[in-house]
């Protein structure tokens, strides 16, 4: 199969020459937005090269990365990792002191769950790989887990350093590794999927939003597949396989006939025509553009299956292409919520509001890592805005452009210091007339420090700002 024209690497030219435009967008899409001296190297490194330093990060957690730098979970040491040691910690006590220990452990959840929040938000706002965040969040997006059913704060970190250490690795290995994760185990029920009384949801589930998309499988394979998944339940933070409870009985799923378990199962499913193609149009819609054309699903898709469905070959296809660079890609989509408030704070060179702050912000603004609306994730797109929502992305940008403020020096002549302004924080020219508002306005100020704050806040509240 030949490659799509639009998948071919974009090649700069006299008349197409890779900008500041061009590398604040890669920047953007590959990452959460790209300083003043990021944009510089990835100038000078060029598009080819500048999306191998992107992709240069090692396939493992952020605590082997660095044990230091992990979020602090002391609140919930102690309390118990398993049913056996909670049901152990409530013998002997009173009905009264078992509901003050089961609120202790509330809490103490609700405080590593805020911790985790908090350094997730930190790392995508400044952490060392760029990259290996967004593709992170893209994955807990993908495969959906939230705190608000999943009360074990370890369990969700768990998972994010998961999704983190296979977040370009190999599809297929990832697959697996999640459908053992405990907490997907819990958020999905599959503890409670037992011989001779099975429970659909993660058969469900990872067919229809994890690995092939509606149409590509029956309910008679749903039913089939939730047999093959009895007894894959978990201990704490332990996978384990109760054969008692597995039903080692022939199912007939996708097709295919024998005595499958779920491992035999996700094996099947990765066989499918339909899986790569839905796997790599769900990276190309978050990465490049949304509902790309049918030639082009079918072109990334063979890709990801000549690779065995490694993730690395179709990510560098993806970003050196001529479809990100082109048009339809630039400047186009809507920020989530996580991308606006990540950017900001890096674009701005500000620390992280207050966990709470941010918390509050998000939830407001519909996106709250750690906690998506239900199993299909975030819709993203135009569902980020509407009346409610925009009024709290203006007023999140204007909240955060209040802060203490990195932006090196600026020009002292008021057209000159607003146009730096816009190529920091939009990134891409602005109508003139607009242009002419901030300059008006950044002229009325006498004290420069203040006439940069307001400059600011008005940019961060400008609909041009909502996209990259």
């Amino acid at each position: 199969m030949t490659t799509h024209p639009m998948l071919e690497p974009y090649e700069p030219s006299p008349g197409d020459p890779f900008d500041r435009v061009k590398a604040a967008h890669l920047l953007s899409r590959a990452g959460f937005g790209g300083s003043e001296e990021q944009i510089q190297k990835v100038l000078k490194l060029g598009p080819r090269g500048a999306v191998d330093w992107l992709m240069d990060f090692p396939n493992s957690s952020a605590e082997e990365q660095s044990s230091g730098d992990v979020p602090d979970l002391s609140s919930i040491q102690g309390l118990g990792s398993n049913f056996r040691e909670l049901r152990r910690q409530l013998i002997g006590k009173s009905p009264e002191q078992r509901r003050e220990l089961m609120q202790k452990i509330q809490m103490a959840n609700r405080e590593a769950f805020l911790a985790t929040f908090a350094w997730w938000m930190k790392r995508m706002a400044n952490g060392e790989h760029p990259l290996q965040e967004k593709l992170t969040l893209f994955w807990h997006g993908h495969f959906t887990t939230s705190f608000r059913e999943e009360r074990m704060a370890m369990l969700m970190w768990e998972q994010n350093e998961l999704l983190r250490k296979m977040a370009a690795g190999n599809f297929g290995r990832l697959l697996h590794a999640v459908s053992r994760d405990p907490a997907m185990l819990d958020y999905l029920n599959n503890n409670q999927n037992r011989k001779g009384h099975p429970n659909e949801n993660y058969a469900r589930e990872v067919m229809e939003l994890f690995a092939l998309g509606i149409g590509n499988y029956t309910e008679d394979d749903v039913k089939e597949g939730a047999r093959a998944f009895t007894g894959w339940m978990h201990d704490g933070q332990q996978f384990i396989f109760n054969r008692r409870q597995h039903d080692d009985g022939v199912k007939r799923f996708l097709g295919q006939i024998g005595n499958f378990d779920g491992d035999e199962v996700l094996d099947i499913i990765l066989k499918q025509p339909a899986c790569p193609k839905f796997i790599s149009s769900e990276l190309f819609a978050y990465f490049v553009y949304p509902d790309p054309e049918p030639g082009l699903v079918e072109a990334t898709a063979h890709l990801l299956k000549e690779s065995k469905y490694e993730l690395r070959p179709l990510l560098k296809t993806m970003f050196t292409s001529g479809a990100f660079y082109s048009a339809d890609s630039i400047g186009v989509q809507i920020k989530s919520p996580v991308q606006l408030v990540a950017g900001t704070v890096h674009l701005l060179g500000i620390e992280p509001p207050p966990p709470q702050m941010m918390f509050q912000v998000l939830t407001l603004m519909g996106q709250v890592p750690l906690m998506p609306p239900n199993v299909k994730g975030w819709p993203g797109g135009h569902t980020w805005v509407n009346a409610s929502t925009m009024f709290m992305r203006y007023n999140a940008g204007v909240r955060l452009a209040q802060g203490k403020l990195s932006l090196g020096e600026l020009p002292e002549e008021p057209q000159a210091a607003v146009d730096v302004l816009i190529e920091r924080l939009i990134q891409r020219p602005i109508e003139s007339d607009k242009r002419q508002v901030l300059v008006d306005g950044y002229k009325r100020r006498n004290d420069p420090e203040q006439a940069v704050r307001e400059t600011v806040q008005l940019i961060v509240s400008m609909p041009e700002y909502q996209l990259c």
